[in-house]
């Protein structure tokens, strides 16, 4: 197959251009050439603006089997996607995200059937605006679309945490001794996905024509909670993680910058079935455990000292909300 992936070094979209590789496909990457393509000469690349609408529609021309978009979020985005890959594509899968469902939810276990509507996070609505865009165009055009909703995928280059930053900040803080941010109680249900096994399922669907107009979402089975998480963590640092249990109203209230994602999205239990990506995809299975993906993560920051880079105002954030805690307890 030629697949054209739009984006294509980020977190998730790079394990999602190796696997393509590894099945033999025939691979194209359009980015900004912010990012060093791990790739070499086995993909083409090709550098520009997936914003440049004349740019976009000349790529097209090509005429690729499928298009990968990880770059899309906004419904001007996906509307130029459609006027470009109208009638020249064979399939367009759009990446967008499992804070599409509803929040809070009324049932902790999601299907591709939960209703969708995020009121705490502009990023979940104008996911939901870009997924109905795209259900117009299959609907009035044909267009051969794919809808595909990652939840929390990370992989080396990341730390995963619902407060406190992706980067190497909250490795940091562990082996400093230094408390981290559990939200609620610490028992809210979350899933991590490994990004390499997200891969499996999304090249699974290319080509797929099961899953032209459907939505399909990709995680992990394994169920864990927040203090957990952040407990695996701190047993791939080599140290105890010290947890301060903080209300996540009050960690909006204190740090606004993380609301959104906090309150649409990391702070209400979910747990996703995935028995529609099985279905579409039989040898799906996520295989990676959190606790060897996050030994990885931990391992790849070590690698390099270079990469071990701490986010001052994300740290002095952290202080600031669990200084506020602690008053709030003594009073």
């Amino acid at each position: 197959m030629r697949v054209l992936f739009l984006g294509g070094t980020g977190n998730i979209s790079s394990a999602c251009v190796e696997r393509a590789l590894e099945l033999g496909h025939e691979v194209t990457l359009l980015t900004r050439g912010r990012s060093a393509s791990p790739f070499g000469p086995r993909v083409r690349s090709i550098a520009g603006d997936r914003d440049d609408a004349a740019l976009l529609r000349s790529v097209a021309t090509a005429r690729y089997d499928a298009v990968v978009d990880f770059v899309a979020f906004t419904p001007a985005q996906v509307d130029a996607a459609v006027g470009a890959f109208a009638g020249r594509v064979g399939q367009y899968v759009f990446i967008s995200s499992a804070a599409v469902y509803e929040r809070p939810p009324r049932h902790p276990v999601i299907t591709e059937a939960t209703p969708l509507g995020n009121p705490f996070w502009g990023y979940a609505r104008d996911k939901i605006a870009c997924e109905e865009r795209l259900a117009v165009a299959r609907r009035e055009r044909g267009f051969p679309v794919t809808v595909v909703r990652p939840s929390f995928t990370y992989g080396p280059t990341w730390i995963p945490c619902a407060v406190g930053g992706h980067d190497y900040t909250v490795v940091d803080r562990v082996r400093r001794g230094r408390p981290l941010i559990s939200h609620g109680d610490g028992s809210s249900l979350w899933v991590m996905t490994f990004h390499t096994d997200f891969a499996l399922g999304l090249t699974g669907l290319l080509g797929h024509q099961g899953a032209l107009g459907e939505a399909v979402h990709i995680t992990s089975d394994e169920v864990l909670t927040w203090d957990r998480i952040y407990r695996e963590i701190g047993r791939a640092a080599g140290a105890e993680a010290q947890l301060v249990h903080v209300p996540s109203d009050l960690i909006a209230a204190l740090w606004p910058e993380r609301a959104g994602s906090l309150l649409g999205d990391k702070a209400h239990s979910v747990v996703f079935d995935n028995g529609k990506i099985k279905r579409l995809v039989p040898d799906y299975r996520a295989m990676v455990s959190f606790r060897e993906g996050i030994a990885r993560c931990v391992a790849w920051f070590d690698a390099d000292p270079a990469r071990r880079a701490i986010d001052e105002e994300t740290d002095r954030a952290m202080d600031r909300v669990i200084a506020a805690q602690r008053r709030a307890l003594e009073g």
